[in-house]
């Protein structure tokens, strides 16, 4: 006669078996729990601002010691310290750079816009519709205000360092004091930068066109200053050309 003592460990029931294998096991449960208690990866700190050469940084000291508040920002680029001034310090920067730098050369003054060239409408993917807005300028070194800024660079020629310095123009009034009573190779400077980018210099002692003729309208380095020529003939690459002398490729053969 068979044994019909039930296992030991085993179900009574039917139900009991059935719900068993619904009982989810703890064993399964673990990865996920594992997984939700994870820490989140930390966030790579920012990389520290490099530091300026000690002479350059030294530099920088003399001329703030001399032009005290009227220094924004400063920084190293290319080996040359590069200072950005507010627009009622601009004069006095140049007489700072000449008297405790020693710069008794200046190499040059010019404008600069920051907005970008605007795009034709033949370019792919672009829509030329909406305006440049300010936020999606970007700027050089120590930044910028706004659109325009002027720049300079003087030079030693006894100690052959130089400083760069730069400056906001007011976009509405455009303006900044002249240079030329402190260094007066300026007056040509002034006066391209004033035809270029209607940027006037206050005190220049006669600001007048240096290339184009007095009749002449619109600052053509301005980004948004319409150059007719390429509107009518768009750049060269851009159309096709007349193939050269002795070329008897057919056209279709050299389209393919």
């Amino acid at each position: 006669m068979a044994d019909e003592t039930p296992e030991v460990g085993a179900p009574d029931a039917p139900e009991e078996a059935a719900a068993e294998a619904e009982t989810p096991v703890a064993e399964a449960e673990a990865p996920e729990a594992a997984v939700e208690a994870e820490p989140k990866p930390a966030e790579p700190a920012p990389e520290p601002e490099p530091e300026l050469d000690p002479e350059i940084e030294a530099r920088f000291a003399r001329f703030e010691a001399g032009l005290g508040d009227g220094v924004i920002d400063h920084a190293e680029s290319h080996g040359t310290l590069v200072v950005r001034v507010r627009p009622d310090a601009w004069k006095r920067a140049a007489e700072v750079a000449r008297a405790d730098l020693d710069c008794d050369y200046l190499s040059f003054i010019a404008g600069m816009d920051w907005m970008p060239a605007p795009k034709t409408p033949g370019d792919e993917g672009t829509d030329t519709s909406a305006p440049v807005q300010p936020d999606t300028m970007t700027f050089g070194v120590t930044g910028s205000k706004g659109r325009f800024q002027v720049f300079a660079h003087a030079q030693s020629t006894t100690k052959h360092w130089g400083i760069t310095l730069k400056t906001d123009v007011d976009e509405a009034a455009p303006a900044v004091d002249s240079w030329v009573s402190v260094y007066p190779g300026a007056d040509w400077h002034e006066r391209e930068c004033w035809e270029m980018y209607g940027i006037d210099f206050t005190g220049h002692p006669k600001i007048r066109p240096l290339y184009l003729p007095a009749e002449f309208e619109g600052n053509p380095l301005r980004k948004d200053f319409a150059l007719i020529a390429r509107e009518v003939k768009p750049w060269p690459g851009l159309v096709d050309v007349e193939p050269m002398p002795g070329d008897d490729t057919p056209e279709d053969e050299g389209a393919a």
